[in-house]
């Protein structure tokens, strides 16, 4: 079975002041994700006017719960955009990442 990624695009909202003091609860909802391996990468853009999360092994329904657990998402710190991909070339490396992509 072929599996999709989702690109998920967050946009500030709020100041970087803001941002910092939520950012361990982020961190940890984030943590919380990569320990279900649902999550495989994530970080801050540059400029940091927000961040990209890779994930994986979940519907859009599924991944549209997940981010509203997020803090950035529960304070309105945040937007969140979500793009759904089916990797159809990519590194061996990263498909044995993904596991059921072949």
């Amino acid at each position: 079975m072929k599996e999709n990624v989702f690109v998920m695009v967050l946009r500030y909202l709020v100041s970087i002041d803001v941002i910092d003091k939520h950012r361990p609860a982020h961190l940890e909802f984030l943590e919380s994700y990569y320990k279900k391996e649902i999550f495989i990468a994530s970080g801050a853009q540059v400029p940091r006017t927000g961040g990209i999360i890779l994930a994986k092994g979940v519907s859009r329904e599924q991944l549209l719960t997940i981010i509203e657990q997020d803090p950035f998402y529960q304070y309105r710190c945040a937007e969140f955009q979500v793009f759904e991909f089916l990797p159809n070339k990519y590194l061996n490396v990263f498909g044995n990442m993904l596991k059921d992509i072949a």
